[in-house]
């Protein structure tokens, strides 16, 4: 009778010295997920515990919109053909005369290349003195050149050409194919035009972003919705600034997932289920499926959406927690929207846990087998 009793005495003795070690702590990935429950604010905690419903992926399936304002979209395009302070012309005039004002004895044609319209808009032509040029069209410089000349030379005859120089022009920097300053001309008046002009984007075309800053104001869209959306080509103002860069948001992972590690977006949009499609899954071996956590600062209006409530305000802490093993798990997972900031937290199986527990008692990692071995009073080797 005493025998049989000290027998079991034994593997009580274990299951109390690992009751006492589990409350005590063991190392681990993180927090259980009794020790996440016990801090929600249904237990006087600071974060709020939901459970992912379908109410609640609708409820949270929210997505920051990119997009430019209506002035940006209303401003027209400014012809091209308008001289600035900066542009290069390129001028010829022939003369109806064998020796005329500005050509030589054997030839009636003079042409004047690179002539720069200077900081205050003039230019200046031999004989025809300070034209103001900034403001004015190739063709409207060309009769007032014109005029300047009839008086002194018979019938002279005045091309005006616009060639590429410092005046309106674009700065394009970022994952451009070239980046660089632009000068805007005929072809390439609208942001899509100059994007090809510059060789378009280098990023994956569904995450690639385009930033335009005019002035103090930055506006963002996403790449493909420019040709999505004809609309969003807006014309471009000299000054402009278009940085273009892959979308810069992230979610942290931790805990028994297939990686514990900051990643980027790959998509527009991302469900939970494709961010744990980019860890590599749950990991096999540790993980339990019914414990899969996101932590998220909630906006008061859509935390009170989740909650049913009307008197939060301000950002309130909020975690999610999804169940793979129910029968619309994936469904729910697939529907749940990831934001910027968030953090996946999966925890580890409690048969992991428990195993660390009995590893630390017995010195061994067959856990459950040497549990055994004590019950029945065998001995635990290495």
């Amino acid at each position: 009778m005493f025998s049989s009793k000290f027998r079991w005495a034994r593997p009580i003795a274990v299951v109390l010295s690992a009751s006492v070690l589990a409350s005590c702590g063991l190392p681990g990935v993180g927090p259980t997920k009794n020790q996440i429950f016990a801090g929600s604010v249904q237990r006087e905690g600071d974060a709020f515990v939901v459970a992912i419903n379908d109410r609640v992926t609708r409820a949270t399936a929210f997505v920051p919109a990119l997009g430019f304002s209506d002035k940006l979209k209303s401003a027209g395009i400014q012809s091209a053909d308008i001289i600035r302070p900066g542009d290069v012309l390129g001028l010829t005039i022939w003369e109806n005369v064998d020796d005329g004002l500005l050509a030589g004895a054997t030839s009636n044609a003079t042409a004047l290349e690179n002539v720069q319209v200077d900081g205050s808009g003039f230019i200046f032509v031999p004989y025809a003195g300070r034209i103001k040029a900034a403001g004015n069209t190739p063709e409207a410089i060309r009769r007032i050149i014109t005029e300047k000349l009839e008086d002194q030379t018979p019938d002279p005859q005045v091309e005006v050409r616009r060639t590429a120089g410092d005046g309106a022009s674009v700065s394009i920097l970022g994952s451009a194919g070239v980046q660089g300053i632009f000068p805007i001309t005929r072809p390439t008046r609208t942001l899509a035009a100059m994007l090809a002009n510059a060789g378009g984007v280098g990023e994956v075309a569904e995450i690639a972003q385009i930033t335009l800053t005019r002035g103090n104001v930055s506006e963002t869209i996403w790449f493909e919705d420019l040709y999505d959306h004809p609309e969003l080509d807006i014309a471009l103002r000299d000054g402009d600034r278009i940085l273009i860069q892959a979308d810069q948001r992230s979610f942290t992972a931790l805990g028994a997932a297939g990686a514990q590690t900051r990643l980027t977006f790959e998509s527009q949009t991302l469900s939970l289920v494709e961010a744990l499609a980019q860890l590599g899954g749950l990991s096999a071996s540790t993980a339990d499926p019914t414990g899969v956590f996101v932590f998220r600062n909630e906006p008061a209006e859509i935390a009170n959406a989740v909650l049913g409530r009307t008197d939060l305000v301000g950002a309130q802490r909020l975690i999610y927690v999804m169940d793979l093993t129910e029968p619309n798990g994936l469904f729910m997972a697939r529907d749940f929207l990831i934001r910027d900031q968030d953090t996946i937290y999966v925890t580890e199986a409690p048969i992991v846990q428990w195993n660390r527990t009995i590893a630390s008692i017995t010195g061994t990692l067959g856990g459950a087998q040497s549990l055994g071995s004590v019950a029945t009073g065998g001995t635990v080797t290495e």
